[in-house]
C-alpha cells in the first residue's frame, strides 16, 4: 500500500467528521494534509513562497468546498486536483501580467548560514537537485516526484494527474533521461567507467 493510499485510509473518518462541521476534525485534516499540499505546490512552482501561498489557498478552498467531496472517492486525488488547479490558475495570471508588464530577473534569495557542515551539504545538495528538476517540464517534474520521490505507482500517479499510466511512464522516462544527462554534464565524475 502506498503512502497516499494509507493517508486516504487514515483520513476517511476525519473527513467524514469534518464534512459534518466538526472543527477539531477539520483542524486534524489540515495538520495531516498541509505538508503534502505544500510539497505538491512546491514541485509545481519551485518557489517556497509560492508553494506556501498556494497551500494556504488550497486550505481555504478545502474549508469552503469539503461538502462537495464525495465519500468513497480518493480524498488525496480530490485534494491534488484542487492544488493543481490553483497552481495553474496562479501561473496563468502571472503569465498575463508578464505579457502586460515585463520585468527583469529577480535576485536569488540569500542562503541562510548554519554552523553545521552537514546542514550546508544537505542544503547544497537540495539546491542542486532543485536546479536540475527546474529544467524539466512540469509534467515530467510531477511524474518524477510522485513516482520516484513519493513512491507511488505509475497507475496511482496517473489517477492524481488525470492521465493514462502510459503517459506517466513516458514522462518519467524522459525526466530520468534528462536528469541523468544534466547531472553527468555537471558532474562528469559520476559517469560509469566503460
Amino acid at each position: 500500500m502506498t503512502e497516499l493510499a494509507r493517508l486516504d485510509e487514515a483520513v476517511a473518518p476525519v473527513v467524514a467528521h469534518a464534512r459534518r462541521g466538526d472543527a477539531e476534525a477539520f483542524t486534524e485534516l489540515v495538520r495531516t494534509c498541509r505538508p503534502l499540499i505544500y510539497r505538491w505546490a512546491y514541485v509545481d512552482t519551485g518557489e517556497p513562497d509560492d508553494a506556501e501561498d498556494i497551500a494556504q489557498e488550497v486550505l481555504v478552498r478545502l474549508y469552503r468546498r469539503l461538502h462537495t467531496f464525495r465519500e468513497g472517492s480518493s480524498f488525496t486525488t480530490w485534494l491534488y486536483r484542487i492544488t493543481r488547479n490553483i497552481t495553474m490558475d496562479r501561473e496563468r495570471t502571472r503569465a498575463r501580467r508578464r505579457r502586460l508588464w515585463p520585468v527583469g530577473g529577480a535576485a536569488l534569495p540569500a542562503r541562510s548560514e548554519s554552523g553545521a557542515e552537514d546542514a550546508v551539504v544537505r542544503e547544497d545538495a537540495a539546491a542542486i537537485l532543485h536546479g536540475f528538476m527546474e529544467r524539466l517540464p512540469r509534467r515530467q517534474r510531477q511524474a518524477l516526484d510522485l513516482v520516484d520521490l513519493q513512491g507511488l505507482t505509475a497507475v496511482e500517479a496517473a489517477a492524481l494527474l488525470g492521465v493514462d499510466a502510459g503517459t506517466v511512464r513516458a514522462h518519467l522516462h524522459r525526466a530520468r533521461r534528462t536528469l541523468r544527462s544534466v547531472i553527468l554534464e555537471h558532474l562528469p565524475e559520476m559517469a560509469e567507467e566503460s
